[in-house]
């Protein structure tokens, strides 16, 4: 039969909806029903939780939740319960990981159904159930401001004060995280009403624990509608919040200075001082210091968060780079090409590109960006753009339209050496190297000639000319053309990868086909660089002219 709740604890509810919303509920009649219906105690709004969905009873004394047979389930502590008897702390939810939470809490009551009164010293077996409480709360893993809410019911249960207030530093100084009473009901954080110029002084003193009486009457900031309760001499304990550092627990514990602070438990009462001894002077630093350690690792963990969500940004952006480059190159007829892309971060900026100009004429282009991340691969991709299509009446014009484009987009910060040729099938490579490290085109006999620079780096200077040269190519020469994150690699020495290497890997291979040169290059360099980190991106394309005979 419903019936209002025995005397043996004060019983509530932390309810927490999924918009991140919380409040408290009393929980003052049994059984206490929960539902999406407009009768229940407690009422969820949420389609998916039933009607009656669940009731918290008294059994022998204790308080027990109870699935009236509900479609999706009561969990406690995420594990489904028909009937399960509660603990403070337990997690209560109905099925649904983005739905409604509750956490029970549960404060058994003292002698003659009340709490001793503020100003007195806690019993032991009271201080024994407060430290308890916050290690309930810790196990329970629940978030951060449940467990400080915890931790300054705690402090407040051990000194006997009226209430506490946890005040964490910020931009715009202290603010506080949590407020309770001594009834464990929250506090609205107005409800301080002391200058913060008290609680800053507090802050800069240099001892771990301050106590001390204050008279708001005589405080500047204090308005004249207050009325004469909060006028009342004041019983103060402040306990900085030490920065947690990376040595040891008794070296954290000894930083007290302003600058290691950051923030402060704040305690206070009008009946009486705080109790300090029996041991209530280390609980409270004790709790002080567990407090630092959850605002730590709450940071730390926010951090990591921060991170996994950058790199999966990151992986995402490489795996849309890699989409950009060129699916497949052309492996017969008479022009073979093969290339590689590896960036130094997740994404890089450099790429590569070649393409069918028509029947008789194919292009390629090797760009790299300076600098590096995200920055350069997003104008790596939007140069694609402009390049691509590119033939061999027009590549001059495209080059302009490339410089005019970083100029205008970037105000000459960013620039991008760029080397752009096309190749017909009666063997001219016309070619324009923008500031590229010299490609190396290697001729079947043997001989190995570089292609220097023409011009400028695209994206350097407004009046910058772009000249394309002229050459022609035999059957089974091979271009060599790369970036200089290939030839300025280094090993655990320091030295450079060079020119020569390349040239020496590109000639012994250059029989065997582009591919076989790409490889040859690959070897050398991992051989050479060893397990050496590597600061820029390294791009290789090769590209052959095929013999009579290969071309068939």
């Amino acid at each position: 039969m419903a019936g209002a709740a025995p005397g043996a604890g004060a019983a509530r509810l932390i309810v927490l909806d999924p918009s991140g919303g919380r409040r408290h509920i009393r929980i003052q009649t049994l059984p206490f029903r929960i539902g999406r219906q407009g009768d229940n105690h407690l009422v969820l709004h949420d389609s998916r939780i039933s009607r009656q969905h669940a009731q918290i009873v008294l059994e022998e004394g204790e308080y027990a939740i109870e699935d009236l047979g509900s479609r999706h389930g009561v969990y406690v502590n995420g594990v489904r319960a028909t009937r399960q008897r509660l603990r403070p702390s337990d997690r209560i939810e109905f099925g649904f990981p983005d739905s409604y939470q509750l956490v029970f809490r549960w404060e058994p009551l003292e002698l003659e159904g009340e709490r001793p009164p503020a100003g007195l010293p806690a019993s032991g077996l009271e201080r024994l159930r407060s430290m308890l409480e916050v290690a309930r709360a810790l196990e329970a893993s629940l978030t951060p401001d449940d467990v400080l809410s915890a931790l300054v019911d705690a402090a407040v249960s051990i000194t006997g004060a009226e209430r506490g207030f946890l005040l964490l530093r910020g931009d715009g100084g202290l603010a506080v995280r949590a407020a309770r009473s001594r009834s464990g009901e929250p506090l609205d954080p107005s409800e301080l009403r002391i200058p913060m110029s008290v609680i800053e002084r507090a802050l800069r003193e240099r001892r771990q624990l301050l106590a001390m009486d204050f008279d708001p009457a005589g405080a500047a900031g204090l308005r004249p509608e207050h009325s004469v309760a909060e006028l009342e001499l004041r019983s103060v304990v402040c306990v900085p919040l030490v920065r947690v550092g990376s040595g040891s627990v008794q070296d954290t514990a000894m930083l007290s200075a302003e600058r290691d602070t950051v923030g402060l438990l704040y305690l206070d009462s009008r009946a009486g001082a705080a109790d300090l001894g029996g041991g209530n002077r280390e609980l409270l630093q004790s709790l002080a210091l567990e407090a630092s350690t959850i605002l730590e690792n709450a940071r730390l963990l926010e951090k990591e968060r921060e991170r996994q969500r950058l790199e999966e940004e990151l992986r995402v952006a490489r795996r849309i780079q890699e989409s950009l480059l060129p699916r497949r190159l052309p492996e017969t007829g008479w022009l073979r090409a093969a290339g590689r892309m590896v960036p130094s971060h997740q994404v890089g900026g450099d790429y590569y590109d070649v393409w069918t100009v028509t029947e008789d004429c194919w292009a390629a282009a090797v760009v790299d960006v300076a600098g590096k991340g995200v920055s350069a691969a997003l104008l790596a991709a939007l140069l694609q753009g402009i390049f691509l299509g590119a033939g061999p009446d027009d590549a001059e014009r495209v080059l302009e339209r490339a410089n005019r484009f970083l100029l205008e987009r970037t105000g000459g910060e960013k620039y991008a050496t760029v080397f752009l040729c096309t190749v017909s099938r009666h063997g001219e490579l016309r070619w324009i190297n923008a500031g590229h490290c010299p490609p190396l085109l290697v001729r079947q006999a043997g001989a190995v000639e570089r292609l220097a620079a023409t011009s400028l780096p695209a994206g350097m200077l407004e009046e910058a000319e772009f000249r394309a040269e002229t050459t022609r190519l035999s059957p089974g020469d091979v271009l060599v053309i790369y970036s200089d994150g290939l030839s300025e690699a280094r090993n655990l020495e320091g030295e450079f990868f060079g020119e020569r290497r390349i040239r020496e890997a590109a000639v012994a291979a250059a029989a065997a086909g582009c591919q076989a040169v790409v490889d040859a290059i690959e070897r050398a360099l991992a051989a050479f660089t060893a397990e050496a980190p590597q600061s820029d991106d390294v791009t290789v394309v090769v590209v052959e002219t095929a013999t009579a005979s290969a071309s068939r």
